[in-house]
C-alpha cells in the first residue's frame, strides 16, 4: 500500500477506534461534556461517538476523503473544549493522569493539521 494511502486510513482508523470508545465506556465521555451544551451529556457523548465513526467510514471510502477529512478537522477543533475541561477536572488527579489529560491539548494541533493534509491529498480522487 502506499505511504500515501496509509495516512488517511490511520486517521480513519483512529476517528473509529475513537467512536468505539464512545459506546463502550461511555462514562468516561460523559464526565468531560462542557456544562454549557445542552441536553444530556450521554447524548453527546453517543453522538460524537456516532460522529466519529461516521468520518471515520468518510475518510476511508477514497469518493468521500476530502470533505470528511476537512469534515474531521473542524470536529478536532470543536472538541477542544472537552480536553480543557478534562485537564482542568484532572488538575488534582495523580501525575501521570493529569499528564495525559495536558498532553491531549496540545494534540489537537497535530490531529487538525493531519486531517487538513488528508482533505489536500483525496480532492480530486474517487
Amino acid at each position: 500500500m502506499p505511504r500515501s494511502e496509509r495516512s488517511p486510513l490511520l486517521l480513519a482508523g483512529l476517528l473509529a477506534a475513537g467512536g468505539i470508545a464512545h459506546f463502550a465506556a461511555p462514562r468516561e465521555f460523559d464526565a468531560v461534556i462542557p456544562r454549557a451544551l445542552p441536553g444530556s451529556p450521554r447524548a453527546w457523548t453517543y453522538g460524537s461517538g456516532v460522529v466519529e465513526l461516521a468520518l471515520a467510514a468518510g475518510i476511508a471510502a477514497p469518493a468521500t476523503r476530502a470533505v470528511a477529512a476537512r469534515a474531521a478537522a473542524a470536529f478536532f477543533v470543536g472538541v477542544f473544549p472537552a480536553n480543557v475541561k478534562m485537564a482542568v477536572d484532572w488538575r488534582h488527579r495523580p501525575a501521570p493522569l493529569k499528564a495525559a489529560a495536558l498532553s491531549r491539548l496540545p494534540l489537537q494541533v497535530p490531529l487538525v493539521m493531519w486531517a487538513r493534509a488528508v482533505a489536500r491529498g483525496g480532492e480530486g480522487r474517487s
